[in-house]
């Protein structure tokens, strides 16, 4: 298996600003995170603040940083990343194919996720509450299972999961009717709670429960603590010095994930900052 120097997980511009720092840097690095830049940044008409782009849209400006990325050679590897795991020396992360991924140092530029944990989902995290399909499907052969789903690109998830189990509910948090494959039931309904003692047994809405026996939560980005075992968070975002250092040795935080202003230009700032951190962390691990 391939270790790469650095895995920039992100494709805003603190992700983005990461990976052009890297490559400057001749570091081994895998930039992980959608490829359609556009989608973070449409919903910016106009952006006034960032410096050498005068009033510019938010349209127009991903598609220059995507201009750019091509430039440099630099390819985005589209999977979402479920879980980090510091392994002493280097860090195991794991994505929604159900693939392992080896670094040596990582920087989370995943954005800010909005709102906060259900009640329960922490505490019954990995006893039925799952954030990939892909990986955990096959622990619930012929059982009841629930999806929340972030956005429609996750009913291709639903449709796998009914492929396997027994029946799949889907409480979808967006606006539009989803389309599926399989025989899902689709309920319009605000999940407010997962219920459960040793393990999950129900989802609560706010008009009723649904009994199941996992829960899968599948956002856009997941909440940092959740992504990360041990990461120290303050406030709704991961807890960093000057220099992007979090409190586990290797991992770094840049961008929105990094606590206000949410400004692009500190985003990509800041992934620059990350980026030559990393690189300093690996001169000295090399030196050891």
């Amino acid at each position: 298996m391939t270790r790469y120097d650095i895995a920039i997980i992100g494709t805003g511009p603190a992700g983005l600003s990461a990976a052009l720092t890297a490559k400057n840097r001749n570091k081994n690095f895998i930039l992980l995170g959608s490829k359609d830049l556009s989608s973070k940044m449409k919903v910016a008409h106009e952006v006034d603040n960032y410096l050498g782009l005068s009033k510019v849209s938010g349209e127009a400006m991903s598609a220059a940083f995507a201009s750019q990325m091509t430039d440099m050679g630099i390819e985005i590897e589209e999977q979402k990343v479920t879980a980090v795991y510091a392994l002493g020396d280097f860090f195991s992360l794991q994505t929604d194919q159900n693939e392992l991924i080896e670094a040596s140092s990582v920087i989370l530029a995943s954005g800010v996720v909005a709102g906060k944990p259900y009640p329960g989902e922490e505490r019954l995290l990995g006893r039925g509450v799952s954030y990939c399909a892909t990986c955990d499907a096959p622990l619930f052969r012929g059982k009841n299972v629930t999806v929340i789903g972030g956005s429609p690109k996750e009913e291709a998830e639903a449709d796998f999961l009914r492929e396997v189990c027994a029946s799949v509910l889907y409480f979808p948090l967006y606006k539009g009717e989803p389309h599926f494959n399989q025989p899902v039931e689709v309920i319009h309904q605000k999940p407010v709670e997962i219920l459960g003692d040793q393990k999950v047994s129900a989802l609560k809405t706010d008009t009723g429960e649904y009994s199941c026996d996992a829960v899968f939560i599948l956002r856009e980005a997941q909440f940092p603590s959740q992504l990360v075992p041990g990461v120290e968070i303050e406030g709704n975002a991961v807890k960093v010095n000057l220099q992007m250092e979090t409190n586990i040795k290797g991992l770094f935080a840049a961008g929105d994930v990094a606590g206000l202003p949410y400004q692009y230009i500190k985003a990509a700032g800041q992934g620059n900052v990350a980026a030559l951190s990393a690189v300093n962390y690996l001169a000295a691990q090399s030196r050891k």
